[in-house]
């Protein structure tokens, strides 16, 4: 995975947000919802590094806290939909017939919706809110997992061990997590790797939007709405923000390469 020439520095920069994740409370220099009407809109300066917003806060540990949201998302909700999609596409791959049909069709039901249109049906319904945010991205993610994972099988289904399994007597459910399963994780860690990133993009864009995490909360798409009325005047609040948002998901693709070049024996003498 090391040959990729990005791959060390994505990892780093992956890493260096996870850690401020969790580290928030640790690293950010003061707290991200205090307000200081003396010192609104103060440009980077020795007392606030990335300057302050409308309201006096501190940019930099707004981008902090922000990561904690951004993380939380991307993890959680590529995870939801790795628990919800994968067992559907191995079950639809194993049954085939209606039962296949059905899931199939109930996918691309759900795919037939922009992602990010999708997401904010789902938000409006359900309120805004980190949870409900969660959810909605991780359904609109199901699909691609359902789909991976039931073309996946397909193939490894037919394959020599898994009739040598079914020969002997074992269970649709022992074959499917003990054979099948197995044989399929490559390319769904390869997805998830990818998704993490979009995750955090669609995030970003819900809170945008309003439809996110609703505030004080910070978030990094939340910053990026309330600074619009101000890139001529105060441009630092959305040019921060806006560089954690690129460098996390720039770190999280080429992660996702690496990872998918590494795994896939095709791709290894590429680099």
């Amino acid at each position: 995975m090391l040959r990729e020439r990005l791959a060390l520095p994505a990892s780093y920069c992956a890493a260096g947000v996870v850690l401020s994740a969790i580290l928030a409370g640790i690293v950010a220099p003061e707290n991200p919802e205090r307000q200081d009407y003396v010192h609104v809109l103060e440009p980077p300066n020795a007392a606030h590094l990335m300057g302050t917003d409308d309201l006096g806060r501190d940019v930099l540990s707004r981008v902090i806290y922000g990561s904690r949201v951004s993380v939380s998302v991307g993890l959680v909700a590529v995870g939801l939909s790795i628990l919800i999609g994968v067992p559907l596409g191995l079950i639809g791959a194993y049954r085939r017939g209606w039962l296949d049909d059905v899931i199939m069709r109930a996918m691309d039901a759900v795919s037939g919706f922009p992602d990010l249109v999708l997401a904010l049906g789902i938000t409006a319904a359900l309120r805004p809110g980190l949870v409900n945010v969660m959810v909605a991205i991780g359904i609109i993610y199901t699909p691609q997992f359902a789909r991976l994972a039931r073309g996946q099988a397909l193939s490894v289904r037919e394959q020599e061990f898994v009739s040598a399994a079914r020969l002997i007597g074992a269970s649709p459910g022992r074959l499917i997590v003990r054979h099948i399963w197995p044989n399929v994780t490559a390319p769904i860690i390869v997805q998830a790797s990818l998704r993490v990133a979009a995750a955090i993009v669609t995030e970003a864009s819900l809170s945008f939007l309003g439809s996110g995490v609703p505030p004080p909360t910070p978030t990094w798409g939340s910053m990026l709405r309330a600074s619009y009325q101000y890139t001529e005047t105060a441009p630092w609040l959305a040019i921060f923000p806006g560089a954690a948002i690129f460098l996390t998901v720039l770190a999280s693709n080429v992660f996702g390469d690496a990872v998918r070049s590494a795994l896939d024996p095709r791709m290894r003498g590429r680099a």
